[in-house]
This record gives C-alpha cells, sequence and structure tokens, in this order.
C-alpha cells in the first residue's frame, strides 16, 4: 500500500474512533460516569415524613425490578395524599451513582419525592421555591439529604454526576435533584 492509501486508511480510523467515542458519550448517562456495579443498582431510603424505610433492588442484570421500583415508589409517594407515582427510572439511577459517588451505604433521608399537583399548590401557598410547574409533580425529582454528611459535598457530587438539575437549599439542609436540564439554583 502506498505511502498516502496508509494515511487516508489511518485518517479513517481515527475519524471512525472519534465518531465511536462519541456516540458513546451521547448514549450513555452522564449518571454513569463514575463507575458503579452493574449488577444490581440497591437504594436504601428512609422517609422523614412517615419514618417508613426500604432497601430495594429496583435494577439487576441489564434490567428494572418491578418489585423493587414498587416499594421505591410507595416511599416516594406523595404522603399527604396518599398517592404513588410512577418515578422517572433515570431520577433513581442518578440517586444510586449520587449513592456511589459518595461511597455512603446509610439512607438517603427522603425530604420529598412524587407530590400530587393539589400538594404542590399547598405548598405553594404556604412556602416560597416551589415550582408551579415542580418535577416532582410528574414523578422526576427527590429531595434529600444525608444524616452526617455534608449537604454542601452533597450537592457538589450531584452537581458533578451532570444528570440533570441541582437545587441546594442549605437553610433546610437538603438538596433537590432531578430529571430536566442540567442546571443549578
Amino acid at each position: 500500500m502506498s505511502d498516502d492509501g496508509k494515511k487516508k486508511l489511518s485518517s479513517r480510523r481515527h475519524f471512525l474512533g472519534v465518531c465511536v467515542g462519541v456516540s458513546a458519550g451521547l448514549i450513555l448517562p452522564a449518571a454513569y460516569a463514575h463507575p458503579v456495579n452493574r449488577r444490581d443498582r440497591v437504594l436504601s431510603l428512609y422517609n422523614t415524613h412517615t419514618g417508613e424505610k426500604v432497601k430495594a433492588t429496583y435494577w439487576s442484570e441489564g434490567e428494572y425490578i418491578s418489585e423493587g421500583l414498587r416499594e421505591i415508589e410507595w416511599l416516594l409517594r406523595d404522603h399527604r395524599a396518599g398517592k404513588s407515582h410512577v418515578m422517572d427510572k433515570r431520577v433513581l439511577d442518578a440517586l444510586y451513582a449520587l449513592q456511589c459517588k459518595i461511597d455512603c451505604q446509610r439512607p438517603f433521608h427522603i425530604i420529598s419525592g412524587y407530590r400530587s399537583a393539589k400538594t404542590n399548590a399547598m405548598l405553594r401557598r404556604r412556602t416560597s421555591g416551589v415550582a408551579k410547574k415542580s418535577y416532582h409533580i410528574q414523578g422526576r425529582a427527590i429531595d434529600i439529604r444525608m444524616p452526617r454528611f455534608d449537604t454542601a459535598k452533597l450537592r457538589q457530587a450531584a452537581l458533578s454526576l451532570k444528570a440533570g438539575g441541582v437545587g441546594y437549599y442549605p437553610r433546610s439542609n437538603f438538596v433537590h435533584i432531578d430529571t430536566g436540564e442540567i442546571r443549578s439554583w
């Protein structure tokens, strides 16, 4: 093969390699940038309003597990209305990736998961900082804290995942994560 032919082949290989790398970066969710156990994903949660705890495997060997998802969704329900909702699996994956990132197996304390529109409207009337079209209403947001773990560091770890929105509420000592656009406040 001529030197010209070798250069063209080398350029094509380089181009294809770059394309494959870029494609993989677009396909893989940012939440998985941190190496995580890909066999089982287990979340340990504590609902601060109801006192309920759950430790559930919601994903195993490449598939979401219905029973684990239902357990988690019940714990994340709107406790005021007694209603659960299908949670966006990406918010659970982001929570799992955050758990891996901070390397902590203690339960996340849940301040708020799913909220009905009625509960969200009531909270908007009573307090500031509640969005009219909150991702909580869609099952796409969770407000969390981790006892004995600095909330500012929890925020930084969540931001590093680049998995969606991250809100920081130092006065109330919690972090909001959602599956909306990447943004922070």
